[in-house]
């Protein structure tokens, strides 16, 4: 087992200040795969000493220079492909074919998209006598998650840099194998010391310490609701900006007249990809009262294709949780559902056959969900749908926007016309239409307790940015 005793700070490999190390296991096989710097206060304080020194003159740089610098990030993405995903499916068990296509595909075309919109970004225009300037926000404190690790970290690093700011990065404890790869990324694309800075450490003491730092002027969270509100309360206090990307409990409303059984077998992959462990999915299927029952069968019947199986075989569709702890919250909300009234029509709280070794949870669907359960307030964050019943479109909107969040969503009609108008009633940040796309360029982030910010496309650049206006 390697074991790594050093943070990327100021542009070179360094001894961590903090001591002892964290381990990483494999969520499959529950083997310790490596261990890492187990970074402090102290770590990050030199961090953003080495942000702080390098910010002026980063931020002064040609938009042409920066181009180059993450067209060169870019290029080591694409070279990387195969070596990303298979550190992505060790460290967080991730099948390895999401894993190539999401894991590590997704940020290649994330940090491309931000190339060739740096390339035509105006950072000043003119208002009546005034010239409006863009600048960089500064020092970013970037705190990422680990269902999405590489992805997460691309969607914040990368346009912070394009915007001029310097980043310290402290990822999350369970997956900081592929962080400390992005980091080679980085620095053998060239960039200036101190312009991207890697911490890895405890989120309660290397986060907690980022986040509060009186130097960082922009912290971007990817986290529990819970979290981000404290990172908010605390940034808050110090005046400081926050980018807060949270929870999730997203509703897939199937109007009468849709293609029943699309959008539900659509629902049921969106919620089984990566274990269920995606802020964004639809978790909550909506289907109106005469058509519930033939739903709720046609869900059972696509669930019984994902198997939990080894993630480094090529046709496993369900790896496992990212460890014990989300293993059993996850297992202890199907078993609240229960207890509750909800019926299981596929999966449970018991291991998979097979599954002695690895944190791995049966594909659940619960039915009979009625909207005051636990199940369908709270983000479980598994491979767990609800199936509930609406009597009417009004009914339909007040179950989709009932609870405390509202990140994404679903909806499906015979008409595209339909399915907007219903869309436009639903609080949250986005909405796929009859199955549209994940797109990459467009704004992602939530209303309500799913978050303050936007991130991806223009609108994730401009979160790093701040204002000046001069008058003549």
């Amino acid at each position: 087992m390697e074991t790594y005793t050093d943070q990327y700070i100021g542009g070179s490999w360094r001894p961590s200040l903090g001591e002892g190390t964290i381990t990483v296991l494999n969520p499959a096989t529950e083997e310790d795969l490596a261990a890492v710097a187990a970074g402090d206060a102290a770590d990050v304080d030199a961090a953003v000493a080495a942000a702080r020194a390098a910010q002026r003159a980063w931020g002064a740089t040609s938009k042409e220079v920066r181009l180059g610098f993450l067209a060169a990030i870019r290029d080591g993405l694409a070279a990387r492909q195969e070596e990303i995903a298979a550190t992505v499916t060790a460290e967080l068990g991730a099948p390895i074919g999401f894993s190539a296509a999401v894991h590590a595909g997704l940020p290649l075309a994330v940090a491309a998209g931000y190339v060739d919109l740096l390339a035509g970004f105006e950072f000043t225009e003119r208002v009546g006598n005034s010239t409006v300037y863009r600048e960089p926000a500064g020092v970013v404190g970037a705190i990422t998650p680990w269902n999405y690790p590489l992805h997460q970290i691309v969607a914040k690093v990368v346009p912070a840099l394009a915007a001029g700011c310097t980043v310290v990065l402290k990822p999350a404890e369970d997956t900081p194998l592929v962080a400390r790869l992005f980091a080679q990324i980085v620095h053998e694309a060239g960039l200036p010391a101190g312009v991207f800075n890697l911490v890895t450490g405890l989120g309660a003491v290397a986060g907690a310490a980022l986040a509060a730092h009186p130097d960082v002027e922009l912290v971007s969270f990817t986290g529990s609701t819970a979290v981000g509100r404290a990172i908010a309360e605390q940034a808050g206090r110090g005046i400081k900006r926050v980018a807060l990307e949270l929870g999730g409990k997203s509703a897939n409303v199937v109007l009468p007249g849709a293609d029943l059984a699309r959008a539900v077998n659509v629902n049921v992959g969106n919620v089984f990809a990566n274990s269920g462990q995606t802020c964004s999915a639809w978790t909550r299927l909506l289907v109106h009262q005469d058509q519930y029952e033939e739903a709720v069968t046609i869900a059972a019947k696509a669930a019984a294709k994902y198997v939990p199986g080894d993630p480094t075989a090529p046709e496993t569709r369900l790896g496992p949780v990212v460890n014990a702890k989300q293993r059993d919250r996850v297992r202890g909300y199907i078993q609240a559902g229960i207890d509750a009234g909800a019926r299981v029509v596929a999966g449970g709280v018991d291991a998979p056959e097979g599954a002695e070794r690895g944190f791995f949870v049966r594909p659940t669907i619960l039915a009979d969900v009625t909207p005051e359960m636990t199940v369908a307030q709270e983000e479980i964050f598994g491979p767990v749908l609800c199936v509930l019943a609406y009597r009417d479109e009004d009914h339909a909107v007040e179950l989709a926007n009932g609870t405390e969040y509202g990140l994404a969503g679903g909806v499906w009609a015979a008409d595209e016309e339909t399915a907007v108008a219903f869309a436009r009633r639903m609080d949250t940040g986005q909405v796929d239409i009859n199955g549209g796309r994940f797109n990459p360029l467009a704004p992602f982030g939530g209303y309500k307790g799913s978050g303050i910010g936007r991130e991806l496309g223009r609108h994730g650049l401009e979160e790093f940015l701040r204002t000046k206006s001069l008058q003549f």
